[in-house]
């Protein structure tokens, strides 16, 4: 989400991020219209920066050629770096929703340089897990469609000074007939009121899929041995140094 987005730029020491809106008049334009206008007019560019596959303009007719031949014209340069490569693969957004997709949260923590995390308000929610002994902050993800889905052991940030551990689910709560995607966070050894606070999740491992379990009993029981194994986990040597929440 742009929040996000915005905080990782903001932390990578971006001094200004320019987000232009997206829209049937911005579709339409040629890539002299999209020079002149946005990059000249509107940015006053001098140095322009771009990937290796960076394409632009109406029917992504504008490329580095494009731009270079724009920059001579309106007196800019441009730079085009090469693709970053992880893993074997060139790093790309397609790639890590695949390793996000397939539950291979290493293989994207090392295609994206961290841990994949959610950031979102904690909401008031149906105080189920409360009452099975699990309370959780929920967080409504207002996505179209999450590209985590299933249980995870998570980190918590944004309480404090300290990350805090805990045990997450991404899904639509089958057990009990839910239907809009949530994030439930339940979070060890922790006791506070956080209604309408930010949080951030980082996501470490997941631990299984979601499921529907036939009664409450045996989905407390699964939720006991969730928690017991995101303990371990995240109690393990090999894990990352915990690094100050943002």
């Amino acid at each position: 989400r742009f929040r996000e987005k915005y905080a990782l730029l903001d932390a990578a020491g971006i001094d200004w991020f320019f987000c232009p809106p997206f829209n049937a008049a911005m579709e339409r334009l040629t890539p002299a219209q999209f020079i002149e206008h946005l990059l000249v007019e509107t940015l006053s560019v001098r140095h322009l920066v771009i990937g290796d596959d960076f394409v632009f303009a109406r029917r992504r007719q504008g490329n580095v050629e494009s731009l270079r031949s724009g920059g001579e014209r309106h007196g800019f340069t441009v730079e085009q770096v090469g693709s970053v490569v992880g893993d074997g693969l060139r790093v790309s957004s397609t790639e890590i929703r695949k390793a996000l997709a397939a539950g291979e949260l290493g293989r994207a923590r090392r295609l994206l340089g961290r841990d994949y995390s959610m950031t979102g308000r904690v909401i008031d929610g149906q105080k189920l897990g409360k009452q099975l002994g699990f309370p959780t902050a929920n967080v409504n993800l207002n996505r179209r469609a999450s590209p985590v889905a299933g249980i995870f052991a998570v980190r918590v940030g944004g309480l404090g000074e300290n990350w805090l551990d805990g045990v997450a689910s991404v899904g639509t709560r089958p057990t009990v007939a839910g239907i809009d995607v949530i994030l439930e966070v339940h979070i060890f050894d922790f006791d506070r009121d956080i209604y309408g606070e930010y949080i951030k999740v980082e996501f470490i491992e997941k631990l299984r899929d979601e499921v529907k379990f036939p009664d409450l009993d045996s989905l407390t029981e699964q939720m006991h041995r969730d928690a017991a194994q995101a303990r371990t986990i995240l109690a393990a040597d090999h894990l990352p140094p915990k690094h100050e929440p943002t």
